[in-house]
């Protein structure tokens, strides 16, 4: 999108976009930290919740909403390298509460005891394409998939799963995107 339309969105002038950004990679570093605060606050909310399950859940629906609500940004993570330090510095922020949500809704026996973090990333990847190909027909789709995703994580419905989770390593070369 062209900045004179970004500054015509936002209601300012060009001139006070630029003071404020004085290059459209100030102002895409400002959009990734708007969005990426709100995957730390939804994983910070969750944590606080008593009921471990509860806040599980509230998390995977506060991400699949922010998903929806901004798809220009995981396109702009695909295929832009300008932003891939914020990327890495949130991902990095956000390991350590996302597994923090998983062990504790482990702990108090709500979460099948074979999931992983590493699962997590994977989740949001076929959560966002079953919000891409449904989002004109059915727009709210995605609370019936991820209403699906919920009950199999669910510790009473889980059987012996034919393959392990992922490792780090592994994760990191399956998500990796080359920078362009």
């Amino acid at each position: 999108m062209p900045v004179e339309e970004i500054a015509r969105r936002a209601g300012v002038g060009m001139g006070t976009l630029y003071r404020h950004f004085p290059a459209k990679e100030d102002l895409i570093d400002a959009v990734l930290e708007d969005a990426f605060g709100g995957f730390v606050g939804a994983a910070e909310q969750a944590l606080d919740a008593e009921d471990a399950w509860a806040g599980f859940r509230s998390f995977l629906e506060r991400v699949f909403e922010l998903h929806v609500e901004n798809r220009g940004l995981k396109d702009m993570l695909a295929t832009r390298s300008h932003g891939r330090a914020r990327v890495d510095a949130m991902r990095t922020r956000m390991r350590p509460l996302v597994g923090r949500l998983v062990e504790r809704a482990q702990e108090q026996g709500a979460l099948r005891a074979d999931f992983t973090a590493e699962d997590m990333p994977l989740l949001f990847c076929t959560g966002d394409r079953v919000i891409e190909v449904t989002a004109a027909v059915a727009p709210d789709f995605w609370r019936r998939y991820l209403g699906f995703l919920l009950d199999g994580l669910r510790a009473e419905a889980a059987t012996t799963l034919p393959h392990p989770p992922l490792t780090r390593a592994q994760l990191n070369r399956a998500t990796a995107r080359p920078a362009t």
